[in-house]
């Protein structure tokens, strides 16, 4: 450790390894459904993201990316039956418990 952040800085660590565990787990949870989605329920497919950045407002990309696309739901690779966005979704839920854990600890 580079300092010692005591009792209040290390609950304040914990809340904000637990805020960003739970964005990124909401984020992989989505992904994950998204694979999961047979074909014909599959959004429809939208511009890539270099014309999107190139052509609209960063808001609209943003809110763009999340809404999602047909190419989205490609699993590419699954290692042990589960795909990238399976996986980043365990490890945010992992990241989550250390963050309880870290907390009950003090």
């Amino acid at each position: 450790a580079f300092h010692n952040p005591g009792r209040s800085g290390a609950g304040a660590y914990a809340l904000l390894q637990l805020l960003i565990g739970g964005a990124g787990a909401a984020i992989a949870a989505r992904q994950v459904w998204l694979q999961s989605l047979p074909k014909d329920q599959v959004p429809a497919c939208g511009m890539g993201l270099d014309y999107m950045l190139e052509t609209l407002p960063f808001s609209d990309v943003l809110q763009k990316v999340f809404e999602g696309s047909g190419e989205c739901a490609e699993k590419g690779w699954e290692f042990l039956h589960l795909s990238i966005a399976g996986w980043t979704l365990v490890f945010f839920v992992a990241m989550i418990a250390v963050s309880f854990a870290l907390v009950r600890r003090d």
